[in-house]
C-alpha cells in the first residue's frame, strides 16, 4: 500500500476519535479538539491526491476509497452537527441522497470493470462542505457569524446539487451500458 493510500485509510480511522471528541462530553474542550482533528482529516484528503497524482501512485484501490473516506469523514460530521443542533437534517439528506446517487452511478460502472474517479467540481463541493463543517463547530453564538453560516449552508447545498447534475450528466452513459 502507497503513502497515499495509507493517508486515505488513516482518514476513516480518524473518524471514530473525531466523534469522540466532538460528541463524548468526557474530555474538557472536545469540540475544539475534534475541530483540530477534522482539519487533519481534511488536510490529508489534499495530501493524498496530491500525492498520488504528482508521483504517479494512483491506483485502483485509492480511486475507490478516497471518496469513500470522505463520503464518511463528511457524512459522520454531518451526522453528529444535526445532533447537536448546529445543522438542519435536511442539509444532511441532500448532502447524502447525492453522495447515493453517485455510488449507484459508480456500482453501475464498477459492473462494467470502469472506474468514475471524482471530478473538479466534485472536489471543489467537497471543500465547500468540510469547510462548511469546520466554520460551524467554531462558530459562536453571534448573529451576525451565525447569518454567515447560514450563506454558508446553502453555497455548499447549491454546490452539492450543481456537482450531482454535472457527475450525472456526465456519466449518463453508464446507464446505458447492456447489463443495465
Amino acid at each position: 500500500m502507497n503513502i497515499a493510500n495509507k493517508l486515505t485509510v488513516l482518514r476513516i480511522f480518524l473518524i471514530p476519535i473525531f466523534l469522540f471528541f466532538l460528541l463524548g462530553s468526557i474530555v474538557p474542550y472536545g469540540r475544539y479538539i475534534a475541530v483540530a482533528i477534522f482539519i487533519v482529516a481534511s488536510i490529508t484528503d489534499a495530501i493524498d491526491g496530491y500525492l498520488a497524482r504528482s508521483k504517479n501512485l494512483i491506483t485502483t484501490f485509492g480511486k475507490f476509497l478516497d471518496p469513500v473516506a470522505d463520503k464518511l469523514l463528511v457524512c459522520a460530521a454531518l451526522v453528529a452537527l444535526v445532533e447537536i443542533g448546529l445543522l438542519p437534517s435536511w442539509v444532511v439528506i441532500v448532502i447524502i441522497s447525492r453522495d447515493f446517487i453517485l455510488m449507484t452511478f459508480r456500482m453501475v460502472a464498477s459492473a462494467s470493470n470502469l472506474i468514475l474517479a471524482a471530478d473538479k467540481v466534485g472536489k471543489i463541493k467537497t471543500i465547500f462542505q468540510m469547510v462548511m463543517i469546520i466554520y460551524l463547530l467554531l462558530m459562536f453564538n453571534n448573529p451576525l457569524l451565525i447569518q454567515l453560516g447560514n450563506v454558508l449552508i446553502g453555497l455548499t447545498v447549491v454546490l452539492t446539487v450543481v456537482s450531482a447534475g454535472n457527475y450525472v450528466a456526465k456519466n449518463l452513459s453508464i446507464l446505458r451500458l447492456d447489463n443495465v
